[in-house]
């Protein structure tokens, strides 16, 4: 529960005036068992309270109590909320004893008035079934409610031409006005070919415009440029921007079912092709908006699975007449897939399960179904596609549990493994696990970038894969078989079972913790420099490291050899994307608000001016009208980083 994103509980009836965690007047409203409340009064204020209040108003995370925090667990079981609160402290999963974790579901539940809840609780899964948090009935005047809102300043439609077509999008790695894709093209290379802003001249970038969408949750997402139009999504927003002024052209706003879930609260970006705009939402819709007007053309139901999660963070991508995307949540008990889902309609193609089924390959890495049917596997991470091969690259995340295993032995296929999918029909080609059986929470983010370069005097087909273990693999896509692998974090202790990692004061460390690593952002490519550069987290964490003394690399590496050239330090976490160019410069953020440019190949510090919030989302450089631009994301954080707050805004530079 300590620094958890939007765990929230129905409500059913609204609750007057304050609340305080000891006023024994207000404690025991309900028929719970008066001692048990007391005993989950405490163990809420040791681990709950910093964060989510400490009369359960919400802080630095979402409250759990008031007429707010209603309808994310409408129609579910006090089951389903305790396998919630199990997964906190954050960073912590299952560190509570049992009866601890139970305690605390009795206090929540009898500070919501939850008249079903009778005596002494048991953590036992029937009893808990029977305990119904409220019902659709149960919803009072004010809760949220799925709406949506158009406004519309100026329509594009003219101007983009319905576009771009599938032999843009497919030409995009050479394209120098354009940002077609979250990561700029097929390849994810986030390399172009734009010399007007060089290594000498780029200390006189200024700011020439900037806009603030109003959103305070996680800024993450990688703008799309087409024909001097930016298009970006936050959480609940979608909006189109003149990308020389900033000026709107049409903001679609959306307010979803349910609040946003842990770990669900931002949005990573959209996909464009044929004067469409096509997103995931956090509660688990796929959507098409006109690219030129931000009218709704069609939304369709995917994901969502009442109590589980499924909501979507990730960028889709578009090939053809197919849709890329898959579900987030792993914590949340999803069983995770990717689909292809029909461009025109939504209507899903085909769908690829990330947890192997009994009697399928990989099917005997899992125990049982009891461990498959909540087994994580989600899908947050950045894809690729060789559109000559038609062969997807996929990131699988976490097994869960996280860290513990003892219900779900074997290597827990296909967690922590890059999968290799014919993108027509979902068949799986070949995979590779980097993390069999996990235990600390490593989920792989990156299949990301593919590119070639020449090894021992042979040109090779090469793609990266690196997530939060911190250890970037090189693979040859034609020989299915890695090339090299080289830490681009502090890396220690990562073989060792979580179960038998020593917390004690002075005992053992792991890193990577579970937010170290590399992230949502992974590598670029840079063809001319022959170099990859890596952001990464160095966190460690069992004996939980003050989050405060985070850090962050970012690391070039020679593509040829695996040998790191050089490392910029940061004194936070290295969480913005990396974008880099023909003019050997590299444009990245810091956690500190800082946007920077560095030479791309000595690593050394060129330019830096404070965007004034957290850089944690996407940094793209385009032209228009024959001038280079850089657009930077600069907006909130992750409640646990425990960073500046900061509002979601881009800022575009350019030379005087």
């Amino acid at each position: 529960m300590r620094g958890i994103g939007a765990v929230v509980l129905v409500l059913a009836v609204t609750l007057v005036g304050t609340l305080f965690l000891f006023q024994n007047s207000t404690m025991n409203s309900g028929a719970i068992s008066t001692e048990q409340v007391e005993r989950g009064a405490l163990v809420y204020a040791s681990n709950c309270a910093s964060c989510h209040g400490e009369d359960l108003q919400g802080g630095s995370a979402s409250g759990l109590a008031g007429p707010q925090a209603l309808a994310r667990w409408v129609g579910q079981s006090a089951h389903d909320l305790y396998l919630r609160i199990r997964t906190m402290p954050y960073g912590m999963p299952d560190s509570l004893s049992d009866q601890d974790y139970v305690d605390a579901l009795a206090f929540i539940l009898d500070r919501n008035e939850n008249s079903m809840a009778q005596g002494e609780i048991a953590a036992d899964q029937d009893a808990l079934l029977e305990i119904q948090l409220a019902s659709a009935g149960d919803i009072p005047d004010g809760a949220p409610a799925m709406r949506h809102r158009l406004t519309t300043a100026r329509d594009i439609s003219n101007i983009i031409g319905g576009g771009p077509t599938q032999l843009e999008l497919t030409s995009a790695n050479s394209e120098t006005s354009d940002w077609l894709f979250t990561n700029h093209d097929y390849k994810g290379q986030r390399y172009v070919d734009l010399d007007q802003i060089t290594r000498a001249n780029v200390s006189r970038l200024k700011p020439v415009c900037m806009y603030q969408v109003g959103d305070l949750n996680p800024f993450v997402v990688n703008p799309l440029i087409y024909k001097g139009n930016m298009f970006i999504t936050s959480r609940d927003a979608t909006v189109s921007l003149d990308a020389a002024t900033c000026r709107v052209n049409w903001r679609y706003d959306r307010s979803s079912r349910v609040p946003a879930s842990y770990g669900l609260k931002m949005n990573r970006g959209a996909a464009i092709k044929d004067g469409k705009l096509i997103h995931g939402t956090h509660d688990g819709f796929l959507i098409a908006l006109d690219a030129g007007t931000g009218e709704l053309l069609w939304e369709r139901d995917v994901a969502y699975a009442p109590g589980r999660g499924g909501g979507f963070t990730m960028a889709p991508m578009i090939h053809e007449n197919l849709i890329f995307i898959g579900p987030a949540g792993s914590e949340l008990g999803v069983r995770g897939w990717i689909g292809a889902f029909d461009f025109d309609t939504g209507e899903l193609v085909w769908r690829f399960d990330t947890i192997a089924d009994e009697g399928e390959p990989g099917g005997n890495s899992w125990p049982n179904d009891e461990a498959r049917n909540s087994g994580g596997g989600a899908v947050w991470g950045s894809i690729t596609l060789d559109t000559e091969t038609g062969h997807l690259y996929v990131p699988v995340s976490n097994p869960t549990p996280d860290w513990e295993d003892g219900t779900r032995l074997g290597d827990n296929l296909y967690t922590c493994s890059m999968v290799v999918l014919d993108s027509k029909t979902g068949k799986l080609l070949w995979y590779y696990q980097l993390t069999p059986h996990d235990t600390h929470d490593y989920d792989l983010s990156q299949a990301s970038p593919q590119f070639t370069t020449e090894i021992d005097g042979v040109r090779r087909d090469l793609v990266v894969s690196v997530g939060k273990e911190g250890l970037l693999h090189v693979f040859d896509k034609a020989a299915q078989e890695l090339v090299y692998k080289i830490p681009v974090t502090t890396r220690q202790n990562t073989d060792i079972p979580w179960i038998e990692i020593d917390t004690t004061e002075g005992g053992e460390r792991v890193c990577p913790g579970a937010i170290g690593g590399v992230q949502w952002n992974g590598p670029a490519f840079n063809p001319r420099t022959n170099a990859l550069y890596v952001p990464a987290v160095d966190w460690c964490s069992m004996t939980r490291d003050p989050v405060e003394e985070s850090r962050g690399w970012l690391t070039s590496i020679d593509a040829s050899t695996g040998e790191i050239r050089w490392q910029y330090e940061s004194q936070r976490p290295m969480l913005a994307a990396v974008t880099t160019t023909s003019s050997d410069l590299v444009f990245t953020g810091e956690m500190t608000g800082d946007f920077i440019a560095l030479d791309a190949r000595n690593g050394s510090e060129l330019f830096r001016f404070y965007t004034g919030g957290p850089m944690i989302g996407g940094v793209a450089t385009y032209s228009v009208d024959g001038k280079q631009y850089v657009t930077a994301a600069s907006g909130g954080t992750n409640a646990f980083w425990r960073s500046a707050p900061g509002s979601a805004t881009i800022v575009v530079f350019a030379l005087p």
